[in-house]
């Protein structure tokens, strides 16, 4: 008769557990008892079994005895060769009676069994969080010493557990064992592969109770739902700015270290983000994935096409809770809220100029602290910042690598082509509190408030007339010094500014860009435009003071 289905008459009155043989109960009361009679004379340690003696004894001896048939790995014990078949035959005789999930190993299913139960022994003595499993108690408490013990030999990154090290390692190696079996896709971490498995099935199990909305992982859940209390639980120690989620703040804390892990390997750019690093490759590739279903324009970013897709649909979701005025981005509501708000909360200690961004405040604090270490190799021009520099050097270049998708324009910076943009929305962000025209950029609306100040701070020191354009003097200058920089590449005719040339090229090119909507006359320049519309309305502004005859033109 086969042992395994034979009654076990002997049974342990403490726990009921029942043997064979009544030597095994002997040994089974050990346990209970507290005896451990068999002692390693190397170590000291002790146990309740001789055959367990013997065992641990191979771990001094370096012997393995037992050797797996199909890959040749060996074992210093039966059982945990027994336990690495199951790897191979995919066997997992355990099941829960539960949920019937089914383990390789007893002990998987001892601890699977603890979620049902809800049973969490093991309590941390600091925070009083509680754990299923002493080893992740032990983990955690790393968290409140500091303690990272395990170290990565290439880069001397240090991590707190050994899982973590060993799931890093994958990034110099590049290995990606978890295979999807469905797709194939493969994933350095098992966790990664779990998580992907949901995308073929479909399951999502973790259902938000306010809005509905569903989540395959529970850790995504439980940071949508900071969406609904408005929680920011991850705080920057060195700005105090907080997040909702710690991902975001990780990525955050590298504009503080400077650090740029994340390497493009054709060019050697360097990024702080990986998103910003996959974004970057598609220059080099070339590829545009994401094409708008209605005009067929591609773009090479799916946040691109989402927002080119609002320009066909007219809509503008942000809208202003003070004034209604909608907006495409929200970017540009929450620019314009600050013409409501008009806050100015940031001040520079040094000189008490106000801010409304941080962001704003710390780049010009470069202005007062830093020295210009970065210095063009072409002019000879000194920066604080090497993005700057960067920028400069397009000048040089010529390079634009900022492309408006309407209109294909190009721009050296990125700034300018947001700028450009408002032309395309219409939208005017900045306006004057005074008589409430608006305009599209700030410096526009500063220029236009000199008008109501009458406040003229550039002086010319030949004749002292003043003005309230610093360019507007600069350009006054050229009549004392007789210089007209600007020359016609055609005629070589020269001018002192450079709209004058562009109204002259004009009788070149014989485009006369300015329509009359009354008679479809064209012009050229646009004061005659405007003198001819007198014409239409019947407007006679020139009034000889002599015999007061009036004339349209001068």
């Amino acid at each position: 008769m086969d042992t395994n289905t034979e009654k076990k008459p002997y049974v342990c009155e403490e726990c009921n557990q029942s043997f064979h043989q009544k030597d095994n109960l002997a040994n089974h009361m050990l346990i209970h008892t507290g005896k451990i009679p068999h002692v390693c004379e190397i170590c000291k340690r002790s146990f309740s079994q001789k055959y367990k003696l013997n065992q641990h004894m191979l771990s001094h001896t370096g012997e393995k005895p037992y050797v797996c048939e199909v890959c040749k790995k060996s074992f210093s014990q039966k059982g945990g060769l027994y336990m690495h078949v199951l790897l191979h035959t995919g066997e997992k005789p355990h099941v829960c009676e539960v949920c019937k999930k089914s383990f390789s190993r007893k002990s998987g299913l001892y601890m699977h069994m603890l979620i049902h139960t809800g049973e969490k022994h093991h309590m941390c003595e600091v925070c009083k969080k509680s754990f299923i499993e002493k080893s992740k108690l032990i983990n955690h408490m790393l968290v409140h010493t500091g303690e990272k013990p395990h170290v990565c030999e290439v880069c001397r990154k240090s991590f707190i557990q050994k899982g973590h090290l060993n799931d890093h390692m994958r990034v110099h190696t590049g290995e990606k064992p978890h295979v999807c079996k469905v797709c194939n896709k493969s994933f350095n971490r098992k966790s990664g592969l779990y998580t992907h498995m949901f995308i073929h099935t479909g399951e999502k199990y973790h259902m938000c109770e306010v809005c509905k909305k569903s989540f395959i992982e529970k850790s995504k859940l439980k940071n949508h739902m900071f969406i609904h209390t408005g929680e920011k639980p991850y705080v920057c120690v060195v700005c105090m700015k907080s997040f909702r989620q710690k991902s975001v703040l990780n990525q955050h804390m590298l504009v503080h270290t400077g650090e740029k892990p994340h390497v493009c390997e054709i060019c050697k750019k360097s990024f702080s983000q990986r998103s910003s690093l996959n974004k970057h490759l598609v220059i080099h590739s070339g590829d545009k994935l994401y094409v708008c279903e209605v005009c067929k324009k591609s773009f090479n970013q799916k946040c691109s096409v989402k927002k080119h897709k609002l320009i066909h649909t007219g809509d503008k979701p942000y809208v202003c809770e003070v004034c209604k005025k909608s907006f495409i981005q929200k970017s540009g509501l929450n620019n314009h809220m600050l013409i409501h708000t008009m806050k100015k909360p940031h001040v520079c200690k040094v000189c008490k100029k106000l801010f409304m961004e941080k962001k704003s405040l710390n780049n010009h604090m470069l202005i007062h602290t830093q020295e210009k270490l970065h210095m063009c190799e072409v002019c000879h021009k000194s920066f604080s910042r090497k993005s700057n520099l960067n920028e400069h050097m397009r000048i040089h270049t010529g390079d634009k690598p900022y492309v408006c998708e309407v209109c294909k324009m190009l721009f050296s910076r990125k700034r300018n082509l947001n700028e450009h943009m408002l032309y395309h929305t219409g939208e005017k962000l900045h306006v004057c509190e005074v008589c409430n025209k608006s305009f599209s950029q700030n410096c526009k609306l500063n220029l236009h408030m000199l008008i109501h100040t009458g406040q003229k701070s550039h002086v010319c020191e030949v004749c002292k007339k003043s003005f309230s354009q610093k360019g507007h003097l600069i350009e006054h200058m050229l009549i004392h010094t007789g210089e007209k920089p600007h020359v016609c590449e055609v005629c070589k005719k020269s001018f002192s500014r450079k709209s004058n040339l562009n109204e002259h090229m004009l009788i070149h090119t014989g485009e006369k860009p300015h329509v009359c909507e009354v008679c479809k006359k064209l012009f050229s320049r646009k004061r005659n435009l405007n003198e001819h519309m007198l014409v239409h309305i019947g407007e006679k502004l020139h009034v000889c003071e002599v015999c007061k005859k009036s004339f349209r033109q001068s």
